[in-house]
């Protein structure tokens, strides 16, 4: 398969976050600064990326053992690990991105968009490559919604032109259902 295609198709048509609506708890949470919302993308890219590098070939294993039905329990247990091993590299070398991620990076564990991408990659048939491929392009799909959505989020702050009963949680649930409404947009394009 096509690499752009998969990347297209994965950053735009299938996004995770605003088509698949998986990742909705870090996109919600952090998405209120920018620097925030960014440091949570990358750290999203890096894991969905080793998480696939790791996952996938372990899935081999499970198939040829015939106990593939282990694959979300044995997937869960790899990602946790992963978010440990970043937390403890961003504390390590960048603690401002440490402290501002706060609660939100061990979420990553939790985070379903990340074990979303790791079956789906299974479920698709993808081979190795094509696995890392879209990962990646998960992850950049999902640090491109959450930088746009903290663009709106920050417009929206301290607007006056809302409706008091109308500002905080529902004017961003609406904003974050208008952004998916966008993405939709790009439907049928691969």
């Amino acid at each position: 398969m096509n690499f752009f295609t998969i990347l297209v198709g994965i950053i735009l048509v299938n996004n995770y976050v605003l088509a698949q609506f998986l990742g909705i708890c870090p996109f919600l949470g952090v998405s209120k600064k920018l620097d925030s919302a960014v440091g949570m993308g990358v750290a999203v890219i890096f894991v969905m990326v080793l998480a696939t590098a790791a996952t996938w070939p372990i899935q081999q294993l499970l198939n040829m053992w015939g106990i593939g039905y282990l694959q979300t329990i044995v997937f869960i247990l790899i990602i946790a690990a992963l978010v440990q091993f970043v937390e403890m590299v961003l504390k390590k070398f960048i603690p401002a991105l440490h402290k501002s991620l706060g609660v939100y990076l061990p979420l990553i564990t939790t985070n379903c968009a990340v074990l979303g991408v790791c079956i789906s990659n299974i479920d698709a048939g993808y081979n190795y490559i094509e696995s890392l491929v879209n990962s990646f392009g998960a992850g950049v799909g999902f640090l491109l919604a959450m930088v746009i959505f903290s663009g709106m989020r920050s417009k929206l702050e301290g607007n006056t032109a809302i409706p008091a009963s109308f500002q905080g949680v529902p004017i961003t649930l609406a904003s974050a259902a208008l952004l998916s409404l966008a993405f939709m947009g790009f439907g049928g394009l691969v």
